[in-house]
């Protein structure tokens, strides 16, 4: 009962702190409404539900690894972080409340292109709820790969650079826009490695029937990632300020 009640009120404090802010909102629902006013213009006759899946996945991973950057960067420079550290609960409730905004975050800037699009296409085929949950799963994947860059810079700018180390090559490399079938060969290992890529690929089956693996292998993989991620978080927490 105690590690739900510091759970809860851990991620009530960071909804009222950082992502009930106006520039948040804002920023959650501009970011990705213009990348989807973009494409429809680009693409009016209809190709908006190809590019819906990587719309949706990049949304999500901008969403997420930004807003870790900087509530945990900022954090850590005040000490209210290591303060946070010092409270009797556990470390692996601790990082499940510090992630727990940032996915709600996520899942909302998801579905930001996807009720905007529906007014140009139709989406009544589309099984929504295998894409809530590929949606649910990429979130929680992309806010420990946050957590993780966050807790191992020091500064707000650096978070945010090594955060776009990552994120631009994902773009290209995980079927976002480009099929990983289309990349050259020494590429793809490199796809395979990466959990947006398999996020992506259940998107890709659920808007257009274009997955390359079974859902379920992509689903177990995804799990695969966020445990092992989770628990190389709690890990690089736990040396560099509890041990």
């Amino acid at each position: 009962m105690k590690a739900w009640i510091a759970f809860w009120n851990i991620l009530k404090k960071d909804i009222k702190n950082y992502y009930l802010k106006p520039p948040n909102i804002s920023w959650g629902i501009i970011f990705p409404l213009s990348w989807t006013l973009m494409q429809v213009i680009r693409s009016p006759d209809g190709n908006i539900l190809n590019l819906l899946p990587g719309l949706i996945s990049m949304s999500v991973l901008f969403g997420t690894t930004s807003m870790l950057a900087v509530t945990i960067t900022f954090e850590r420079s005040g000490r209210s972080f290591e303060r946070l550290l010092l409270a009797p609960i556990s470390l692996g409730t601790m990082v499940l409340a510090k992630i727990a905004g940032t996915i709600l975050f996520g899942i909302f800037n998801a579905f930001v292109p996807v009720i905007f699009a529906s007014f140009f296409i139709n989406l009544s085929a589309i099984n929504w709820t295998i894409v809530f949950f590929a949606v649910l799963m990429i979130s929680i994947t992309s806010a420990l790969m946050g957590l993780l860059i966050a807790v191992s810079a020091e500064q707000v700018f650096e978070a945010q650079t090594l955060s776009n180390f990552f994120r631009f090559p994902m773009l290209f490399l995980c079927g976002l826009f480009v099929p990983i079938t289309s990349l050259p060969v020494f590429l793809r290992p490199l796809s395979y490695i990466l959990p947006l890529t398999y996020g992506t690929d259940i998107l890709n089956g659920a808007f257009v029937g274009t997955n390359t693996l079974p859902p379920l292998l992509c689903f177990g993989i995804l799990l695969i990632f966020a445990v092992s991620l989770f628990l190389i978080c709690r890990h690089c927490i736990n040396k560099k300020w509890i041990l």
